[in-house]
């Protein structure tokens, strides 16, 4: 058995993220509530929401992948997304209502490579009034259901790539990778306003987050398929290939038995440490056959000792 076969088919209990390929009409727990049941209860969250009406890759995390989602949610988006012209919502949707309809056949092709290219790079950006973010404690989405907007800041975020793929008249076809954060409803209710007709994303579908593609994706009906034949494990990525970014730390047995009981490691026991710009590092602890153990930090100015963070290898689900 490998060691990525330890991790995510360990005494038989499947674990590690599935990748999820969204329906629309589903929330994002609507579809942990769904494998959860499939998989008999066992431990079920999600990285990454996506809104009921978009579609895509939705990383399902089972059993000790649940511990890991905060460091997946820095990975950037690539969305494919559908720019209706011409018409404005209240929810920056297609499932809101129409505030303002206008004719956008003068949008020709110049201005509109014109008025894209403005929204790429770094840029502020104002999270809509539909959206889970708290305001004192209280969902956006609530108080713009009650009719009410609230004052809210804007925020930092990144388009790293924003690409016309196709135009059907009123219908431009995006591709957008971006940054934690993004909301590609704003992004096109931006566009829109800025080429002076207005606009709403009209359809969305995420086809990556990080290193997880929607080639990969699977429905939940072909996930209760493989679950019936045997061979949903081989759809589990596992706990070390999901956190390969960070930098890996080997350590002996001996140093391995502490590592599962939380105790420190002395940087000076261990053979080569990662390099950095002299900030503390995240790093995968890793036994000499290649198993995860658990995540720990490690400050290369004080070359202090590997601190543990996260023990794995004690845990079931």
């Amino acid at each position: 058995m490998s060691a990525t076969d330890t991790i995510t088919n360990r005494g038989n209990a499947l674990e590690g993220v599935l990748i999820v390929r969204k329906e629309t009409g589903w929330t994002s727990h609507d579809v942990v509530a769904k494998v959860r049941k499939l998989l008999g209860g066992c431990k079920v969250g999600h990285a990454g929401t996506l809104d009921p009406s978009a579609t895509g890759v939705l990383p399902i995390l089972v059993g000790r992948a649940t511990r890991i989602a905060e460091y997946l949610v820095d990975w950037d988006k690539e969305y494919r997304a559908v720019l209706r012209l011409g018409e404005t919502t209240d929810t920056q949707d297609a499932t809101g209502k129409v505030l303002n309809r206008v004719d956008p056949c003068e949008v020709d092709e110049d201005r509109l490579q014109e008025v894209i290219a403005q929204f790429r790079g770094v840029q502020q950006q104002l999270p809509p009034m539909y959206s889970a973010v708290k305001i004192a404690g209280q969902p956006l989405y609530k108080a713009a259901r009650a009719g009410r907007t609230v004052d809210r800041a804007e925020r930092s975020i990144t388009i790293h790539q924003l690409e016309i793929v196709a135009r059907h008249g009123r219908d431009v076809t995006l591709r957008v990778v971006c940054s934690k954060g993004t909301y590609v409803r704003t992004l096109s209710a931006d566009i829109g306003e800025a080429l002076g007709v207005g606009g709403h994303l009209y359809a969305l579908e995420r086809r990556r987050v990080g290193s997880l593609s929607i080639d990969g994706a699977l429905t939940v009906d072909q996930i209760a398929d493989a679950l019936a034949k045997g061979t949903l494990h081989q759809q589990f990525v596992s706990l070390d290939e999901l956190l390969v970014q960070l930098p890996a730390v080997v350590v002996n047995d001996e140093q391995a038995q502490r590592v599962l009981h939380g105790s420190p490691i002395p940087s000076m026991d261990i053979g080569q440490l990662p390099s950095s710009s002299g900030y503390p590092v995240t790093v995968r602890v890793k036994s000499a056959d290649g198993q995860l153990l658990a995540i720990g930090t490690h400050d290369t100015r004080t070359m202090g000792p590997i601190k543990i963070q996260k023990v794995f290898s004690l845990s079931v689900h």
